[in-house]
């Protein structure tokens, strides 16, 4: 099976989720973060996107 050419996102949590709403947690959690300095390697969609602007101010975008 070929592999398709899809661009990735790579992002690193910055920022405790605690004190924040049930929301941002979740949106962590579908990112697959769940620990300060973790990092993942997501498909680059619109999607995903519009979760890291939504907790932006605990993630950050790494550039490899």
């Amino acid at each position: 099976m070929a592999k398709k050419d899809t661009a990735t996102v790579t992002v690193r949590q910055t920022g405790s989720p605690i004190r924040r709403t049930k929301d941002q947690r979740a949106t962590l959690a579908g990112l697959g973060l769940n620990r300060v300095g973790r990092e993942a390697t997501l498909e680059d969609t619109p999607s995903v996107r519009g979760m890291i602007a939504k907790v932006a101010h605990m993630v950050e975008v790494v550039e490899k």
